[in-house]
């Protein structure tokens, strides 16, 4: 029971940081109907952006780490917020009008450059670099089952942010006017709303969820690499598409479905198919995904739509 409670404790905690990605891509394509495969490297940026400030913090000889870890996630919140509304200002909004697939080829070459520029200029960038351990250490003890304390704080922090998110769209002014932006977008700028700012103010909170997304994947694993935004960049779309793009419970729940089947391929592949290593747990997972969108076209929950007139 014990191995199943870790099983089911690492597809949760996975599952947080899928999500939190994923409700990014569902927030872009609310707004805007666009697809900003650059997300993922943003995600990266805010990594590297938070272990700069570690790093800067102990060269000013400040070691507590808690107000290093305030500086990190802070640091990571204000890059990747501004890079996100920078990102809509000066590229997804003047290609509003274009074909989607402008949009999409844009994105996706802004993420290699932005995915190359850390690879060079960051120092040893094209390396794993070793990310600082800043939550206790301790275990939590559930009856048999042992978690770490840190791992048990990340999980709970990234449900955290998850609920603050929704309770920012659905129960605050701001949240009503992105969604009145994301059901017609028209009709809320004759209502007065701003829709360049909420567009502005949306993507930068997207950013700075995928920069803690980042942060979290970073204390976790006690890396980041110049890369790590490609795989979460992909997982976090497919989550998004799973869930039906568009709606933001579809994305928690796709996020979490993603990583339920990676923790179930990691656990099953091995005695199912001797040899065979646990790192197929993607190739299983994605492959899971394919079939369900087969099955379900529009997602797990597909977005309500009404008709303009």
């Amino acid at each position: 029971m014990s191995l199943i409670g870790q099983y089911v404790f690492n597809g949760l905690m996975l599952g947080v940081i899928y999500a939190m990605v994923a409700v990014g891509f569902t927030l872009f394509f609310g707004v805007l109907d666009v697809i900003k495969f650059s997300h993922g490297d943003t995600l990266m940026v805010g990594a590297f952006a938070g272990l700069t400030a570690s790093v800067g913090m102990m060269a000013l000889d400040i070691s507590s780490p808690w107000l290093r870890l305030a500086a990190v996630v802070i640091t990571a919140i204000a890059v990747t917020g501004l890079l996100g509304a920078l990102i809509a200002k000066f590229l997804i909004l003047p290609l509003h009008k274009a074909p989607p697939l402008n949009t999409l080829l844009a994105t996706l070459m802004l993420g290699t450059v932005m995915r190359e520029a850390v690879r060079l200029f960051y120092p040893d960038g094209s390396n794993s670099q070793p990310f600082p351990s800043l939550l206790p250490t301790g275990s939590v003890e559930l009856g048999d089952l042992s978690l770490r304390a840190d791992n048990v704080i990340l999980l709970l922090s990234g449900i955290a942010i998850i609920a603050g998110v929704h309770f920012l769209i659905t129960k605050t002014r701001l949240g009503m006017a992105i969604r009145a932006v994301a059901q017609d977008g028209e009709t809320a700028r004759l209502m007065g709303i701003n829709f360049e700012a909420v567009v502005l103010l949306t993507f930068g909170i997207g950013s700075a969820m995928a920069a803690l997304a980042g942060v979290m994947n970073g204390l976790y694993y006690n890396e980041i690499n110049f890369n790590v935004g490609l795989l979460l960049g992909v997982i976090g779309f497919a989550a998004a598409i799973l869930g039906g793009l568009g709606n933001i419970y579809g994305a928690i729940i796709g996020g979490f479905l993603f990583a339920g089947l990676q923790v179930l391929g990691s656990a099953t592949l091995p005695a199912l198919i001797p040899n065979i290593p646990s790192a197929y747990k993607d190739v299983f997972a994605f492959a899971v995904v394919i079939m369900l969108m087969a099955w379900k076209p529009t997602g797990l929950i597909a977005e309500k739509s009404s008709e303009r007139v």
